[in-house]
């Protein structure tokens, strides 16, 4: 295979192979997935053959350190070495995640597995595809979660949003008027919850986007 472009941030490479005719998947939108949904893991564990798994979605927008971008997919889904970049499907078939990372103290699956969401994924091929690279857009914010002695100072019935820490000076934030002490709540109409979501949600949209901050 050829390598057409890499992104350690998110660990997700694009690849060019020289063969026709090979089968394909469908790509279904990973943000619709929901708690609970059922799932399935493909992939060659320990190097026996291809394997298939079945599993719920324990969790969304799982930030576990290991990359810099991350919006990862938790599922009890069995996910061991040998699984890493298989496809994470729904009932359906369709793609909505690449299997990345366990956290496991055996080496082996322990019911916690993490995938790259598709949507993430997709958006960083696409950008392989048409520059070799990702060029990431940005705020100039320094995001701070709200907990619950935030919301109750700022009189908000229950945690939620983002709080403005710092606007640094000569950046899109800066620019657009955002103050120290502000509230994001959702960016183009998608509701934030952490300082990852933001960072995420900002860095995946395109440079010189008019993003509507609310």
């Amino acid at each position: 295979a050829k390598i057409i472009g890499t992104d350690p941030p998110t660990d997700v490479a694009l690849l060019k192979i020289d063969a026709k005719g090979l089968p394909t998947i469908e790509v279904a939108d990973s943000a619709k997935l929901r708690i609970g949904d059922q799932v399935m893991a493909i992939g060659n564990p320990f190097g026996v053959g291809q394997t298939i798994t079945m599993g719920i979605v324990s969790a969304l927008g799982r930030n576990i350190g290991l990359t810099a971008y991350a919006d990862f997919i938790q599922t009890d889904a069995s996910i061991n070495p040998g699984n890493s970049g298989g496809a994470l499907v729904n009932m359906d078939g369709k793609l909505v995640g690449m299997n990345s990372a366990i956290l496991s103290r055996s080496g082996g699956s322990m019911g916690i597995g993490f995938a790259i969401p598709s949507g993430m994924a997709m958006k960083v091929v696409e950008s392989l595809k048409s520059d070799g690279e990702v060029k990431r857009a940005y705020l100039g914010v320094l995001p701070q979660e709200v907990d619950q002695s935030l919301a109750d100072y700022y009189g908000m019935d229950k945690p939620r949003g983002v709080l403005v820490a710092q606007v640094n000076d000569d950046t899109p934030a800066a620019a657009a008027g955002l103050k120290e002490g502000d509230i994001i709540l959702a960016v183009d109409g998608k509701e934030l919850n952490s300082p990852n979501a933001l960072r995420n949600l900002i860095s995946l949209s395109d440079i010189g986007h008019a993003a509507r901050v609310q």
